[in-house]
């Protein structure tokens, strides 16, 4: 495991100094909104999604450069949702990657124009820089990633999410908003990472859909998990806050015992769903246990 983590820092950093660049320089006009975009996605955070794309360009022999620029655009979609998110209107949440979020930091008009700027400026870098060799996939990877940030993905699984609060959901009603609101993006990485390579056929690309989707659910379980076990200062956000506000969750709806079984579940289907790629899936494989075995 230390290779992966090794594997894992690499890409990081590589993913970290990439952002770097791509985002507006703090000093450039209108200051104040470049810095709250920097803010809200420099210098902290897992860099799941990122991970994700990177394994999934190794399994289809993807330039890494390529891979960065696709890497680069979920992770600001990320970040953007991030901002919104926490906002009063929405989770009304005031620590995000163990520092003040964006609204506290600044404030809400800047936090939503930072969101909707880092929205803009991921599919910005989609379509300038070359990311394949076939102009219509690149198309694609466009369209791929607004559905994962729209209605039909990410958005709509918030908006499921807000008007679950207070209601008790079954497992397959929690699993259709999370496969919305957490999966979508989780997904989108792992076929953008991908798809900036052509090792990889159409029936494989359904297998990394599924390995992707299952892990995408698994993210979630062990979210709730630790949003019920684990304290503020290791989770780097506000503990507790699901049952503080009366959301339904895997921890609600099966107990911390049962979530950790289902997580595991889940982690097994991600990695039945990646049989036949041999050495190439070990990055994938890999990050299957770090998402399920996580402790932050």
């Amino acid at each position: 495991m230390n290779d992966f983590q090794d594997w894992a820092r690499s890409q990081q950093q590589r993913i970290e100094a990439r952002l770097h660049q791509l985002l507006p320089a703090p000093d450039i006009a209108p200051q104040r909104l470049h810095q709250a975009m920097r803010y809200a996605v420099l210098g902290a955070g897992k860099r799941v999604r990122p991970l994700l794309a990177f394994a999934a360009g190794e399994l289809a022999r993807a330039r890494p450069e390529r891979v960065a620029i696709a890497a680069a655009a979920v992770e600001l979609i990320h970040a953007y949702s991030l901002a919104h998110d926490d906002m009063p209107c929405m989770d009304d949440d005031v620590l995000r990657r163990g520092k003040p979020t964006c609204h506290v930091e600044y404030d809400e008009a800047t936090a939503l124009l930072a969101g909707d700027a880092l929205q803009s400026l991921a599919f910005q870098l989609l379509g300038e820089y070359r990311l394949t060799s076939d102009p219509a996939v690149q198309l694609d990877m466009v369209k791929l990633l607004a559905a994962a940030a729209g209605s039909r993905g990410m958005a709509g699984g918030q908006a499921i999410d807000l008007e679950a609060v207070g209601k008790a959901l079954t497992v397959p009603e929690l699993e259709f908003m999370h496969i919305h609101k957490t999966g979508a993006l989780i997904r989108a990485a792992a076929l953008l990472g991908a798809r900036c390579g052509d090792g990889l056929d159409g029936k494989q690309l359904a297998q990394l859909d599924h390995y992707a989707k299952y892990i995408g659910l698994a993210f979630q379980v062990v979210d709730d998990v630790l949003d019920a076990e684990a304290p503020t200062a290791t989770l780097g956000k506000t503990a507790g806050k699901d049952a503080q506000h009366n959301k339904p969750t895997y921890v609600s709806a099966l107990g911390i015992a049962e979530s950790k079984t289902f997580a595991e579940e889940l982690r097994r289907d991600a990695l039945a769903a990646l049989d036949g790629f041999g050495e190439d899936a070990l990055r994938l494989r890999q990050l299957a246990d770090f998402i399920v075995l996580r402790k932050f």
